[in-house]
């Protein structure tokens, strides 16, 4: 887990910004010239931005023609989660039980009834 990299990658502006917007994209991805057109962001910043995404493991990029397209990863982030939680809880997820539950609020997923 490069739990480090990626909160680091994410702690910028523009990088939570770029990592948002292409996790919206999903699962088609954007290209360096949009992503920088819907961030308001000079392409050669931007393209430092993707750098450090992609290094940190947020990102993943193909080449589509004459442009390169860009992919969150998704599961980079679920793996942080997954880390910090295990960490936090010390092995415990009875100690973390309310952060869970307000993830998967926020996530929109629904409740699970009580037994």
């Amino acid at each position: 887990m490069q739990a480090i990299q990626i909160m680091s990658a994410l702690a910028q502006q523009t990088r939570l910004q770029v990592f948002a917007e292409l996790a919206r994209a999903a699962p088609d991805g954007l290209s360096a010239g949009a992503i920088a057109e819907r961030t308001s962001t000079p392409a050669n910043t931007m393209s430092a931005h993707l750098a450090i995404l992609s290094r940190a493991g947020l990102v993943t990029s193909t080449r589509s023609g004459r442009s390169i397209v860009y992919k969150a990863v998704e599961e980079a982030v679920r793996g942080l989660v997954a880390f910090l939680v295990n960490e936090c809880c010390d092995g415990n997820p009875e100690h973390c039980q309310d952060i869970i539950e307000n993830l998967r609020l926020d996530l929109g997923s629904p409740k699970p009834e009580a037994t």
